[in-house]
């Protein structure tokens, strides 16, 4: 006889309670893993995403200055149009003119074929690049390439009182040739030598103007070019005149580029030049301003014998300041150019704008900017 089992439906709904629950959990487990799964991926996309974005943008950007960057050019570089480079190289190829010579460089005059006579200075082999450069040696890609962009940026430099670079010419051994307009009146230093020898007479008008027009380049250099251009070699022999005796300064920033600049002792140099020439600034070019407005209103040369024999220290600033304490700036001033009595009290001003200018600490020295109205406010331009 076949067993009877009986049906309790209150088991049977106990276990699909439990069967339930089981699934519930299964499933809120699939659920919570899913999400976490897609949460991962989008994390993962987005990184991955963000990753790859960064690196074509450095790809792109390494490309674009690639395909930008300037060219090692060879032969003349010309950036005139009365100058062709096939007349420049022959000119440069024949027996030029000596016009001088300094420890970085020869100065030449020759005539191009187009009857054009032009300035050539021929620098010494850069066997000693500046330490701006990151690179020692001449024969470095980077260091060429720094160094024809300088020239490039002299080149576009367009102002009334600076020389324009009209080419140059970059040989073989390391050597630059730098074009300019020919000056046949000569430098600042030609005039004030004929005028200690009594060759030439240059009064006070003359000597103002070409103060007025060597700080209005500075201004122009310090406060209108981007990036900011000191001079770094402002002497008279970097100071053409024209047959006006309008002031145009030639070889503004190429000290930089020249070797054996360091250690260099010159009377034109501002006192932390001789400290760390890293410190250089546009307030080093009014140091070297102060002492040019000192030689053009005494008509001294800082070189002189007579600074050493003085108490002042050998400095043309420093006698010029111990004679103003003094109250005898009159008898420093150049007695060819002593007339009327305004302009004795314009060169007097003057004189003690020269000694603020060749003041010990840079930050004691007026600006370009202030120059300007201080000196065109002496007379009227």
């Amino acid at each position: 006889m076949r067993s009877v089992r009986w049906w309790d439906p209150t088991v049977s709904a106990q276990r699909r309670g439990g069967r339930t629950q089981k699934e519930s959990k299964r499933k809120a487990i699939g659920h919570k893993q899913r999400r976490q799964r897609i949460i991962f991926s989008i994390l993962f996309g987005v990184i991955t995403g963000l990753v790859c974005a960064i690196l074509f943008a450095c790809l792109l950007r390494c490309f674009i200055r690639y395909i930008n960057r300037t060219p090692i050019l060879k032969g003349p570089v010309v950036f005139s149009p009365k100058i062709t480079p096939k007349t420049l190289q022959s000119a440069l190829a024949n027996e030029n003119h000596l016009l001088g010579s300094s420890p970085n460089g020869t100065y030449y005059r020759t005539v191009l074929d187009n009857g054009l006579t032009i300035a050539v200075k021929r620098l010494e082999p850069f066997s000693n690049v500046h330490t701006n450069y990151n690179g020692p040696h001449p024969k470095d890609v980077h260091t060429k390439r720094k160094i024809q962009q300088e020239l490039q940026l002299l080149a576009s430099l367009r102002h009334r009182n600076l020389m324009s670079l009209r080419a140059y010419v970059r040989e073989s051994d390391n050597r630059f040739s730098l074009v300019y307009d020919y000056v046949p009146t000569g430098s600042l230093r030609d005039a004030m030598n004929k005028v200690r020898e009594n060759q030439l007479h240059l009064n006070w008008d003359a000597r103002l103007r070409i103060a007025v027009g060597i700080v209005k380049g500075l201004q122009y250099l310090h406060f209108t070019c981007i990036p900011k251009i000191m001079h770094y070699n402002l002497k008279p022999s970097n100071v053409m005149l024209d047959v006006e005796f309008e002031p145009r300064m030639a070889d503004c920033g190429l000290a930089k580029l020249m070797p054996n600049i360091d250690g260099v002792a010159s009377p034109y140099n501002a006192p932390e030049c001789f400290q760390n020439c890293s410190r250089y600034s546009d307030k080093s070019d009014i140091f070297s301003f102060g002492v040019i407005l000192g030689i053009l209103l005494t008509g001294r040369d800082p070189s002189d014998l007579f600074f050493e024999e003085t108490s002042s220290g050998g400095s043309l600033g420093r006698w010029l300041h111990q004679v103003q304490e003094a109250g005898e700036a009159r008898e420093a001033l150049d007695k060819s150019i002593i007339g009327e009595e305004v302009e004795e009290d314009e060169m007097l001003m003057a004189l003690r704008i020269a000694v603020v200018c060749q003041s010990d600490l840079p930050a004691d020295r007026p600006s370009s900017d202030e120059l300007v109205p201080m000196l065109t406010q002496l007379h009227s331009f």
